[in-house]
């Protein structure tokens, strides 16, 4: 009859108890999302990177198992030629673009970089070109510029590049729609709308892959993490 009552009373309160712990782990969940940093290359693998299908209109229309068909297609080649060697994310010069398997609104996102002398290659934010990277010595104006933009600033406050072959740093910050950038710790882009390279008469998606430019030439990244900073981000 004791053990009864007890249970009686036990049986909510752990309920209660229960669900308190359940709440705050989603809301952990959700400030790891949001506000911390998130590593998007481990140094061993290509996990949670995915090859590159058409464009944000192109997939769009596609149906799912079409989808699900050239993003399979897309894998396959982008495993010929990206690469991890001694910890460095390595492109050997073919194929095509790198891309994030989730995709990201607001974000801080971090990386180091390295091209070959004559090298050109950019960052994909939503899936838009882009902030451009290319070899400061034969484009002097420097790296870092919202290369695609028509009606807003293209091109960087000034060249904090380091020579070709040499690892240089990258911060951008991107909120709405508009794009800040340092590079190598000095301010080349800031608060620029970056615009729908597209459909220029729409702004640029809320949500987007992020991707690493192929454009002929060799390129190694390292260290890449992202924070998010818009709490609605899915995680796939």
């Amino acid at each position: 009859m004791i053990f009864s009552t007890v249970s009686g009373v036990l049986l909510p309160i752990l309920l209660v108890v229960s669900g308190c712990q359940g709440l705050a782990s989603v809301q952990h969940r959700n400030s790891v999302q949001e506000g911390q940093w998130i590593s998007l290359f481990d140094g061993k693998t290509l996990a949670g990177w995915k090859g590159l299908v058409g464009n944000p209109i192109s997939r769009d229309s596609m149906a799912a198992d079409q989808l699900a068909l050239a993003q399979s297609e897309a894998d396959r080649s982008m495993r010929a030629h990206w690469s991890i060697q001694e910890g460095v994310l390595c492109f050997d010069g073919k194929g095509s673009h790198l891309c994030t398997a989730n995709d990201f609104s607001d974000f801080i996102l971090e990386l180091e970089w390295k091209i070959e002398p004559g090298g050109d290659s950019g960052i994909y934010l939503r899936g838009c070109p882009q902030v451009q990277i290319w070899d400061v010595n034969l484009n002097p104006v420097g790296s870092g510029g919202l290369y695609n933009n028509q009606q807003s600033a293209s091109q960087p406050l000034l060249a904090a590049d380091r020579p070709a072959g040499q690892w240089n740093h990258f911060r951008i910050s991107m909120v709405d729609k508009t794009v800040t950038v340092q590079l190598n710790d000095k301010l080349v882009v800031h608060k620029t709308p970056l615009e729908n390279y597209w459909d220029r008469a729409q702004a640029i998606p809320e949500t987007g892959q992020i991707e690493l430019q192929s454009h002929g030439s060799r390129l190694w990244f390292r260290n890449i993490r992202i924070k998010r900073t818009r709490s609605n981000d899915q995680i796939k």
